[in-house]
């Protein structure tokens, strides 16, 4: 008896990419990782090569490496030879941080992060709701509307009622202006893991989303440690970790001065951090207090988060940590400030991160 059979599909394994594409493609990693020192990060990779045989006999390292100073990514200093990242490379970093961070998110859950409001000028968001008054007519979806219309009046006498309108909403999409913290103390490279490179990768994509779609509004991005202070988009793959508390009250602090020279009226925080507060500054001095919840930092840091709630300004908290203790600090801190929270792995904070930041493109604070 002929017939076919069914077996369990198995796709045949990738291999590593061989050539120019697929070595830049571990670079662009390593350079985040080794925070833009290129000698640092090729050493890694032909450790990486002579592991897992990333190059054959037709094109090897050395050739990678001319080809990256012929395209104008690295430049080698002529004195001691040693290389360093150009503009090109930084502006190509960030780009592959947007397509790895934000250009496999899949279409989140019907329901997640609904609009508060729509209006006649902004984005379209594809929803299709019956026509209502005040509807312009190029909103009507005519695919939904005769379809609606064979329902309800059949094939025999199809005619076309104000009923049977069907509209694709259009979302407001204000101008925003946006102040990204990131956290730098020593502990986001304590206990095994690296949680600074993922918050780099993010700050990358995120300013490369907004420069290339979102063009009128702005993107700051401040680090944290003892003290705060403001860096540049181009100096994100360079960022490294200190040895430094977590002064949260400085890093809120510059972030408002920030914030209130903007013109917009939408202004929002979004800080990535891994543990509670331990330390303020006291004049020239710091208080600094590592061991469980110091009330008196607490006190300083609420008092922030209520100063913000005073701007207009929310604060949303990408928490990369779990522990119970930590929880209630940020309960607490979003209650006063009215803002949000999100407990997330670094697996998650991507996409936690760009959802966020589409919802508030979309509704006045």
């Amino acid at each position: 008896m002929s017939g076919f059979r069914f077996s369990k599909y198995r796709p045949p394994k990738k291999g590593l990419q061989s050539g120019f594409e697929g070595l830049n493609s571990i670079f662009q990693q390593l350079i985040v990782i080794t925070s833009g020192n290129v000698e640092e990060a090729l050493a890694w990779l032909t450790n990486l090569d002579r592991e897992y045989s990333l190059t054959n006999g037709e094109y090897g390292i050395g050739d990678f490496i001319e080809d990256l100073k012929k395209k104008g990514l690295i430049e080698e200093n002529p004195e001691n030879g040693t290389f360093k990242l150009t503009g090109k490379s930084e502006i190509e970093i960030r780009k592959s941080a947007l397509e790895e961070i934000f250009g496999q998110l899949k279409k989140s859950a019907k329901g997640d992060h609904r609009v508060p409001q729509s209006g006649l000028n902004g984005e379209l968001n594809y929803e299709v709701r019956d026509f209502q008054f005040g509807d312009s007519p190029d909103q009507i979806s005519f695919t939904d509307t005769l379809k609606n219309a064979q329902i309800n009046h059949g094939l025999d006498e199809l005619k076309l009622n104000e009923s049977d309108l069907k509209v694709v909403d259009k979302e407001y999409q204000t101008v925003t202006s946006t102040v990204l913290m990131i956290d730098i103390s020593h502990s986001m490279i304590l206990y095994g893991e690296d949680r600074i490179t993922p918050a780099k990768k993010v700050a990358m994509a995120l300013s490369e989303l907004i420069s290339s779609r979102y063009p009128k509004d702005t993107l700051d991005v401040i680090v944290f440690g003892n003290d705060a202070w403001q860096i540049q988009i181009k100096d994100l793959p360079y960022l490294e970790v200190g040895p430094y508390h977590t002064n949260t009250v400085a890093g809120l602090d510059l972030a408002m001065n920030i914030l209130r020279r903007k013109k917009t009226n939408n202004k929002q925080i979004f800080m990535i951090t891994d543990g509670k507060p331990t330390c303020i500054k006291e004049g020239i001095n710091y208080y600094k207090n590592s061991f469980g919840l110091d009330p008196k930092i607490l006190n300083k840091t609420y008092t922030q988060a209520a100063q913000c709630r005073k701007l207009n300004i929310p604060v949303t908290t990408f928490m990369i940590a779990s522990d119970p203790y930590l929880k209630a600090f940020v309960e607490e801190f979003t209650r006063i400030n009215q803002g949000k929270a999100y407990y997330s792995s670094l697996k998650g904070l991507g996409h936690l991160i760009y959802q966020d930041f589409k919802r508030n493109k979309r509704k006045k604070f």
